[in-house]
């Protein structure tokens, strides 16, 4: 790394609950390990901003823009106004909105910029259709022009990239994101009270949006299946969307041994108060759950799909299964580490171990410097190139 501050500017679409979003405090806690200096802009305010106070605890006061409009040249003005003003060394944008306006604005100041894809595939708010792929289509061009690196979050996200917009493979490249190590301020105990766990009770979590292929359904039935094996067995549910009423329904089987705990900023502290996490869901590009469930030292149950096996070593920190996932095929391996305690705590140990030596915030922020010394060298080399033929 070099030994001079980098000043870098990260611009998103908005600080609403989502990956991408609450993540972001987790790389500002990080960047002056790699010696960067983070600032952020934000294009509109989405349900109150949920992200800005971890934000503001890292001491960053982000810059709200009251951009609402892709497809405008009024949105391209202030977002190249706002660069302006900012200065950055470099530009870093997440998600469509801003990757298409940042990096086209930062192109025509000079500023080398860089987008993440943090999806496999189109977000889930955005339904099928012409209008949707030509919308994907018209952000691919606009990263193709504006920015010198794409950034996947897995190796399963960079092909599919590249696969769908047949984007140069040396111009796409994976970085795996990390988070901070997390400081549980209660014991695992003490979170078991609080939740309404007996204290020998086995309990499973389940942490995502409540909505179509989380796999929700499965971990019901699954704890359904395993419940007379199991007396007392517990399922957590964490987190909130749209099929909340529904996914309580099919659970109401169960009867108290489901706990529905909403949104919560405390998981780490969840998933230090249960035995297994289990996430069978259809497609997830990189799952920061994952991360968080290493870094708690708790096993997983997972389907093996997208960049799920980059994070999960099937028999060493976990178990994976494939698609089509069933109740069954949920259920067996559960059992299996449900039943066996040892097994719980050599994966659990793993896991830790995997996630000190690859997902920890810090070695995030160094692989993110590295690749924007690289961009800036790159850039910077054009430019000479550029001012010798003239």
């Amino acid at each position: 790394m070099s030994g001079r501050t980098l000043r870098v500017h990260t611009l998103i679409d908005s600080l609403t609950w989502g990956g991408a979003e609450m993540l972001l405090a987790d790389l500002a806690g990080a960047a002056p390990s790699a010696g960067i200096e983070m600032s952020i802009g934000y294009l509109d305010n989405v349900n109150g901003s949920p992200a800005l106070p971890r934000l503001r605890e890292q001491g960053i006061e982000p810059a709200l823009l009251n951009v609402r409009r892709m497809v405008a040249v009024r949105s391209w003005r202030a977002v190249r106004a706002h660069l302006c003003a900012v200065k950055p060394d470099v530009l870093h944008t997440h998600l469509s909105t801003a990757d298409a306006l940042g990096g086209l604005a930062a192109r025509s100041l000079g500023i080398p910029a860089l987008c993440t894809i943090h999806l496999i595939g189109r977000a889930v708010n955005e339904p099928p259709g012409r209008r949707t792929e030509f919308r994907g289509a018209s952000v691919a061009l606009a990263r193709r022009i504006g920015d010198r690196r794409i950034v996947a979050v897995s190796d399963a996200a960079r092909k599919a990239y590249m696969e769908r917009y047949r984007e140069r493979a040396d111009r796409v490249v994976t970085v795996h994101n990390g988070i901070a190590t997390p400081s549980p301020k209660r014991s695992r105990a003490e979170m078991r009270a609080e939740l309404g766990l007996s204290p020998g009770a086995l309990a499973v979590a389940i942490v995502a949006v409540l909505r179509e292929g989380k796999g929700h359904d499965l971990a019901v039935a699954a704890v359904a299946r395993l419940q007379e094996r199991f007396p007392g067995l517990t399922l957590l549910v964490v987190g909130q969307g749209p099929l909340h009423s529904e996914i309580e329904k099919r659970a109401s089987a169960l009867g108290a041994r489901t706990i529905f705990v909403g949104h919560r900023n405390d998981v780490a502290e969840l998933l230090g108060a249960v035995d297994v996490l289990v996430h069978p869901t259809e497609m997830d590009a990189f799952p920061t759950v994952l991360l968080e469930a290493g870094a708690a030292s708790l096993p997983v149950l997972a389907t093996r799909v997208g960049g799920i096996p980059e994070i999960v070593e099937d028999g060493q920190t976990g178990l994976l299964i494939d698609l089509p996932a069933t109740a069954e095929s949920v259920a067996d391996p559960l059992k299996r580490l449900l039943e066996d305690t040892e097994l719980r705590a050599r994966m659990g140990l793993a896991a830790r171990a995997r996630f000190e030596s690859e997902f920890s915030a810090e070695q995030w922020a160094a692989r993110l410097r590295a690749l924007y010394d690289q961009v800036r060298a790159e850039h910077r080399a054009g430019r000479l190139t550029r001012s010798r033929t003239r």
